[in-house]
């Protein structure tokens, strides 16, 4: 054995020799065994306080964040299927919920006493029947309750969890805007609140939003509101019905917005007002043709057409022509006529006492009920009750713009919508 080699032996012998005592000496493993663990038991305490300290804490986050970033989701893809846009299929599982959709029929009282059957909707998260409540109210549409857009509204806004009615106000419906609206606006928000056992969030579009606030004003019906959306409303009919004619609507800091008015708008009101327009004799046969032209049923505005005299062709055509000098002076004198009607329609002067909490949104573009509407609102609510209100670039009246918004539009957007679908989802 060379010397290195046996260096090495007597070296390892002594280890083991040493080893060998101390596994024989009694106790002495034992101690030192525990001096190691006494040692390194304080460290792992920490270590398991630091990480029971982390793990609560990210999951008190995710508690706090998680509805906040929910909503967000739900509100990109709802905006997103009502621009007929792809959800991505992530942002897709947020309004995935699976829903019953229901035609129902409800009875409410009248003025006179009676009864008013009431046609409508129910979308129903399927199994589910304790769940929020909203009522979603359609514009001036023939279609109603069918109209294509609010359908896709109601079941994006159902499949998030939410009880959604759709109920059908007949009068908006053939483009009259008039107080039997607000009666009915009121009365299905009472019905839909019994029926849930909570109150109910109400959705308003164009004119229907401006009716849901004055009935949200009534003491008849404010209980049964949790909260009005109001999305491209007006303020006062009167200042509308002017904008028809000339194109300018004033804003509460004194500017005036100018944009040339939809002929949708002022058609709506020689609708519902033929009589100021035509002798009496040919208020049905010129009412047929305009009803057919806002239907935009071609083929029954030729019909009706034709079968007019000549006189009365001339009638539908200046008519149709909103912008001939002679219906604006029409428009004028019609508006002065039904000015205290008008009024009525008109959340302007009632909302000062109003406790419903608010939201408002109003397309930037909007010609049909000018911007400057919600502004109006906006300053006339109390502001505890005004809780957001976006006019964006991003719609028109209740369309999407076709224009690229940027990222701080639909931002905005987006994150107005989130705050509603939070207000909607508290019960």
């Amino acid at each position: 054995m060379s010397g290195i080699d046996l260096q090495h032996h007597k070296t390892r012998r002594k280890r083991l020799e040493h080893l060998s005592r101390a596994l024989v000496r009694p106790g002495s493993s034992l101690r030192h065994l525990r001096s190691i663990r006494q040692h390194q038991e304080p460290k792992r305490r920490n270590w398991t306080r630091t990480g029971v300290v982390v793990v609560a804490s990210l999951l008190i986050c995710g508690l706090v964040v998680w509805p906040w970033m929910r909503t967000h989701l739900q509100a990109v893809a709802i905006l997103k299927i009502l621009g007929g846009q792809p959800v991505p299929r992530m942002i897709a599982a947020t309004v995935a919920a699976p829903i019953t959709i229901t035609d129902i029929n409800f009875s409410i009282p009248t003025g006179d006493g009676s009864q008013q059957v009431v046609r409508a909707r129910e979308y129903l998260p399927t199994g589910k029947t304790d769940t929020p409540a909203l009522v979603v109210l359609h514009g001036v549409h023939h279609l109603g309750i069918d109209e294509p857009r609010l359908e896709a509204f109601a079941k994006a806004i159902s499949n998030c969890g939410i009880r959604v009615l759709t109920p059908e106000l007949p009068d908006i419906k053939d483009y009259h805007v008039d107080a039997s609206s607000v009666r009915t606006i009121g009365e299905s928000a009472k019905w839909f609140a019994k029926q849930t056992g909570t109150q109910v969030g109400v959705v308003g579009l164009s004119f229907s939003g401006g009716l849901s606030l004055v009935a949200a004003s009534e003491p008849a019906y404010k209980t049964a509101f949790k909260f009005v959306l109001a999305v491209g409303s007006q303020d006062s009919m009167a200042r509308v019905t002017e904008y028809y004619r000339t194109g300018r609507d004033a804003r509460p800091n004194g500017s005036v917005e100018e944009l040339k008015p939809h002929e949708y708008g002022p058609l709506v009101l020689e609708y519902q007002y033929v009589e100021d327009f035509v002798p009496p004799a040919d208020v049905p046969a010129i009412k047929t043709v305009l009803r057919a032209h806002l239907y935009e049923d071609k083929a029954a505005e030729i019909s009706t057409m034709a079968a007019l005299t000549a006189v009365q062709k001339i009638e539908a055509r200046h008519l149709m022509d909103t912008e001939l000098d002679g219906t604006q002076e029409l428009l004028v004198a019609s508006g002065i006529r039904h000015m205290k009607e008008l009024e009525e329609l008109s959340p302007h002067g009632k909302l000062t006492g109003l406790t419903v909490p608010v939201y408002l949104m109003h397309g930037e573009a909007d010609n049909i009920i000018p911007s400057a509407e919600t502004l109006w609102l906006a300053k006339e609510l109390p502001p505890q009750v005004l809780k957001a209100a976006l006019v964006s670039p991003v719609i028109s009246h209740i369309d999407f713009e076709s224009s690229q918004p940027t990222l701080g539009d639909e931002w905005r957007l987006i994150d107005f919508f989130a705050k509603v679908m939070r207000a909607a989802e508290k019960k």
